[in-house]
């Protein structure tokens, strides 16, 4: 019972605004051209599924945030432990990824165009920059906040510094590095579905430029709700898996 009223209080948010919509739509104080029903953009949606173009779209899209969150998501582990641990890689690589970590994203698009053109590489890159910063920050300081005791008990025992990092560090940084993966897969799929509207040929984001360019709101519409759907069910996927990876600290 308390599980379905706990449904019923997430759910009257999104009822209220489908109501709100459609009343709007339906009030004639906007041309139904820039603000279709709810039931338009529905049946768009069944007449691309049918034809099987929004399988293909949002296929290509979740394949590339797959690769690239992947991909940045290991790297920003990896350097996040090595900023916390190592002294020698702080002094040498902390001032330049500082500098790259406050580069917007959005602003390399042009660059990496001119670099690698408007193929596959160009997607999974701007993936895998916008979640390895994220990801290496929140690694980083979760690893700095493991108590400096943890350290000096694995040393009385003599753990090898990989048992080390993985009995007493990883476990302990495990809460920031699942709020920095959560943090940057949002971050990834918001800059996919950006830089699939300005250089992509196929994709959730490109879908929704050439709904703009036809003039078809219903189009655009739809691919609007389809990208906050897919980001919240990928979100919620990870916390998910953060409560459960997580039930040893209650």
């Amino acid at each position: 019972m308390r599980r379905l009223l706990t449904l019923g209080r997430s759910l009257l948010p999104v009822l209220l605004l489908l109501a709100t919509w459609e009343a709007l739509a339906q009030s004639g104080w906007i041309p139904v051209q820039m603000l279709p029903t709810p039931q338009a953009v529905l049946q768009a949606g069944v007449e691309l599924w049918q034809n099987g173009e929004l399988q293909e779209h949002l296929q290509l899209s979740l394949s590339r945030l797959a690769i690239g969150f992947g991909t940045g998501a290991a790297g920003g582990i990896a350097f996040g432990i090595a900023l916390a641990l190592s002294r020698n890689v702080r002094d040498f690589c902390q001032p330049l990824f500082e500098l790259l970590r406050h580069l917007p994203t959005v602003a390399l698009v042009p660059a990496f165009i001119l670099l690698f053109g408007v193929d596959e590489t160009l997607k999974i890159l701007i993936v895998a920059k916008g979640v390895f910063f994220t990801v290496a920050v929140a690694v980083r300081d979760g690893v700095q906040d493991v108590p400096r005791a943890w350290f000096e008990v694995g040393t009385l025992y003599k753990l090898s510094p990989l048992r080390l990092l993985r009995s007493l560090v990883l476990p302990a940084a495990t809460p920031a590095m699942l709020t920095g993966l959560r943090t940057g897969l949002a971050r990834s799929w918001m800059l996919l579905v950006l830089t699939e509207q300005l250089a992509a040929e196929q994709g959730i984001g490109q879908l929704m430029e050439f709904g703009r360019q036809m003039f078809r709101m219903d189009q655009v519409l739809l691919c609007i709700v389809l990208t906050a759907t897919i980001g919240y069910a990928l979100d919620r996927l990870l916390q998910l898996i953060e409560q459960r990876l997580l039930r040893w600290r209650a």
